[in-house]
Parts: C-alpha cells; structure tokens; sequence
C-alpha cells in the first residue's frame, strides 16, 4: 500500500508512504487517500486526523510526474476531483479537524493538501511552494484558489506566479502554519494538539469545524445564524449535559460522542 492507515485511541494516522518517491501522489495513491477520507467521514469514532509523509524529507512533493499514464495538464485538470489534491484540499465534508505534520517539503499538490488541513505543524527546515508553472502546468487541485483566500493576497501572487518556496518561518509569519519545532519536537507538538482536541466534546468540535468551513463567506449576522445539522446535534447531545456537569464537581468530562 501506498498509504498507510490506522486508528489508536479516536484518532485517525494517514501517512503517505512513497519516500522513494518523496511521497508524490500517483493516480493509485489519490484513489486511496479518497477512500480513507470517506471512511473517516462515516466513523463517528474519530475525534481528528493527523496526515504526514513517510521518512525525514518530504510531507508530499505533489503529483508525481514520473507515474506511468501520467495525465497531460488537460487531461488533468478534466479529471480533477470536486475534493481537491489527495482528496482534502478542497474538502467540506469532513467535519474533524485534520493536523499536517509537515516533516520536509510540501511542494504544489503536497502544499495543497496542507493548505485543506485545519492545523499545520512543521519542522524548521520545511518548505512550501507551488513550483507548477515552472514546468507549464498549474495549481488546479486546490492552490491557486485557496492561497489567496488563506493569506494577503500580494504575498499569495509572489508564491503563486514565481513558483518560489518559503520557509517554515515564512509560513509561520503569513499564518499557513501553527508551529514551527526543531525536528525531535515535531512529534510531541502534533501530540499537544491532539490531546487538545480529544479534551473537548466530539460533537462540539464537529460543529464547531463546519461552521468555521461554511460561514466563512457570509455576514457576521448571517453567519451567527447558520444551521446545521452538526450544530444541533452538538447542542441536543448528552456531552453537553457531562461538560457542565464535570465543571461543576470539578472533574474531567467523560465524553460518549453522542
């Protein structure tokens, strides 16, 4: 297999493993990664995902143009998934939080994934771009159009029409990145968010995720009165109940996810 999968203790480990490859993503690798994203979106047992790259140099490097029955740019982009690079550049469907722990480059669709997750954390020599015009092709899986949307819009147009990588820091500083850690750090930082998460309500969160993904857009008033079914569910659920009730004897909540 050509991702690795597993689930321990509420929490999804998607890990791309081609570090031959720099963990570009082929065809078969893209198919794969969209079936583990609808399998997490149908398991209410998972409280969030951490998605990573296998070995010490690459998160993903993007598509992989050296796979047998590569796509010409054309081709591509009529074949492009509504769920963007990997399946998660451009998901809104999955309402957990998903963390990037980003171990080295994330190049073009690698950067695009990353740019799909909710928190992202990195090493200090990790670097991001989209290098796609630099060989006649373009960022369609999800970069060009998210960047923009993500940070100042003067910084977006210098990494998207150069084709120039920034640094972890750079990141940082534009807000693309949570963390930036030494490499022996990387691993308890990205524990840090997810015992985070696990401390607060499930379906709390999920809510909490979709809102933030679908009201972007709107009015602040419009958007305090979105609905959905997240919401609802969070608000009528018994966690709201226990998280009151663990406050008031002073005790850690036992969350049900219902």
């Amino acid at each position: 297999m050509t991702v690795k999968f597993a689930i321990k203790d509420n929490v999804a480990y998607v890990t791309i493993d081609r570090p031959e490859r720099m963990n570009a993503v082929d065809q078969p690798t893209e198919e794969v990664l969209e079936k583990i994203w609808c399998e997490i979106e149908g398991n209410k047992n998972i409280y969030c995902v951490v998605l990573t790259g296998s070995g010490e140099k690459a998160f993903s490097a993007g598509a992989d143009m050296k796979s047998p029955g590569n796509y010409t740019g054309l081709e591509y982009w009529a074949h492009l998934s509504a769920n963007g690079f990997g399946g998660i550049a451009l998901r809104d469907t999955l309402n957990v939080p998903v963390i990037a722990r980003v171990n080295g480059l994330a190049l073009g669709g690698g950067f695009e994934m990353i740019l799909g997750c909710d928190i992202v954390v990195a090493t200090q020599d990790s670097s991001f771009g989209l290098p796609e015009s630099r060989v006649g092709r373009l960022a369609l899986a999800g970069g060009m159009v998210l960047l923009q949307r993500q940070i100042p819009e003067k910084i977006a147009s210098g990494i998207i029409l150069s084709g120039r990588r920034i640094s972890a820091s750079e990141a940082y500083q534009y807000g693309l990145v949570n963390n930036v850690v030494a490499r022996e750090s990387l691993d308890a930082t990205v524990q840090s968010w997810v015992d985070d998460i696990k401390r607060c309500a499930p379906l709390s969160v999920r809510a909490l995720k979709d809102t933030i993904r679908n009201t972007a857009h709107m009015k602040p008033k419009e958007a305090q009165f979105y609905r959905s079914e997240s919401l609802v569910a969070a608000l009528v659920s018994k966690d709201s109940e226990e998280g009151v009730q663990a406050f008031i004897e002073k005790r850690p909540p036992v969350w049900s996810g219902g």
